[in-house]
């Protein structure tokens, strides 16, 4: 297990089937898929049985996640056969995977991407921590996820993995400066099939992408969630018509929208973000600068998104999940309204995110996911920008 001991950054395909291996993350009795590993992350899949809670809670350092439950649940519901969760319902599922991290390891999770752009809500707890999400370095235990749809009730059974985490070593967050730099070789925003040009670029401990709402007024811009819609199963992508659950969304004049309060939105990046082998990217979930509004479930970006070597993909847009608070919104084409953030691989990863693992969102035209037939019925308005 070389790379065990190895640099700071975030590890890498190829070191975390090592760590597998080493019983830092254990499935019992379940093997961990292939599949679940990814470039710079490891899938997390749903056990067995789901409480239903009253209300959601944040852990803390004095007791265990469902010594923190307890009270709080109402219902035990067997995931085993699949079940149907209700709309905002938080719900707390223990994961079918557990960590042993060595002392200097810690993890991060997020939801993946399919689980954001359906509104769903998720966000790990661990025994005795204060903190969603962030998992300290040695923890050893269990793994909780909080599920919660926000929009669209959701059907799932045991082994569907929702969220995913990283495993690092030290802090390899890197600075603005270090950004402008690795641009300058390596372009990580694409306009147009060019690079964005330098005094375009927007820093601010990260890296700043904005919308595309322009076009004449029959241009698709994005989706809008309808209420009231039908559950959907997540364990059967590729079934669904998108127009039993989605609205589509129009320029107004002028190259804007405006958003409604509290409603649910899929829109697109302007530029096209590339992801370098030697680095990995997290968008992050919410910046007080943006604005009355939330522009991103936090969400992972994995080495080789919107990348090739020859250089013939040159970015993919990424998918926003918005949401106005209060009051309506409006936004403009161009207007920046997520930031990504950089760390380095601890190693360049054996396989990259692409055609390497067959991943879904590889130069997205559309923001909607996997979840929705790819073509449409004849004669009915096709989902293209």
């Amino acid at each position: 297990m070389a790379m065990i001991n190895g640099q700071s950054g975030v590890l890498p395909a190829q070191v975390l089937r090592q760590a597998i291996d080493g019983g830092w993350l254990d499935a019992g009795e379940w093997r961990l898929p292939e599949r679940s590993v990814q470039p710079a992350s490891v899938d997390l899949r749903l056990g067995d049985h789901a409480l239903a809670l009253r209300c959601s809670f944040l852990p803390d350092s004095d007791s265990t996640v469902l010594e923190k439950a307890e009270g709080l649940a109402f219902d035990r519901i067997d995931l085993r056969d699949g079940a149907t969760l209700e709309r905002d319902r938080p719900y707390l599922i223990e994961l079918i995977e557990h960590l042993a991290l060595p002392e200097d390891v810690r993890a991060r999770a997020n939801p993946k991407s399919s689980t954001g752009r359906l509104d769903v809500f998720t966000r790990v707890l661990t025994d005795r921590s204060h903190r969603f999400d962030e998992i300290a370095a040695g923890y050893h235990g269990a793994m909780y996820l909080e599920v919660v749809p926000r929009t669209f009730a959701i059907r799932v059974r045991t082994g569907l993995a929702l969220n995913q985490v990283r495993l690092m070593r030290g802090d390899a967050r890197l600075g603005d400066a270090e950004l402008r730099e690795i641009h300058e070789r390596t372009p990580l925003l694409w306009l147009d099939d060019a690079p964005v040009s330098g005094e375009r670029l927007s820093f601010g401990d990260g890296l700043f992408v904005s919308l595309d709402v322009s076009g004449p007024a029959e241009r698709t811009v994005g989706y809008r969630a309808r209420k009231n819609s039908l559950p959907i199963d997540l364990t059967a992508p590729g079934t669904l018509r998108w127009q039993e659950y989605w609205e589509p969304v129009h320029p107004e004049p002028g190259a804007r929208i405006v958003l409604e309060p509290e409603v649910f939105y899929l829109l697109l990046s302007a530029e096209g973000v590339a992801i370098p082998p030697d680095y990995a990217a997290e968008m992050l979930a919410y910046d007080p600068t943006a604005g009355e509004l939330r522009t991103h479930y936090a969400g992972f970006f994995d080495p080789g998104f919107g990348y090739s070597e020859s250089g013939e993909v040159r970015g993919s847009r990424a998918a926003l999940e918005v949401r106005a608070r209060d009051v309506p919104f409006m936004v403009e084409d161009g207007q920046p309204v997520c930031k990504l953030a950089f760390e380095r691989m601890a190693e360049r990863p054996a396989v990259l995110y692409g055609s390497d693992i067959g991943s879904n969102y590889q130069g997205q035209q559309t923001m909607l996911s996997k979840h929705f037939l790819a073509g449409v019925a004849a004669g009915e308005p096709g989902p293209a920008l």
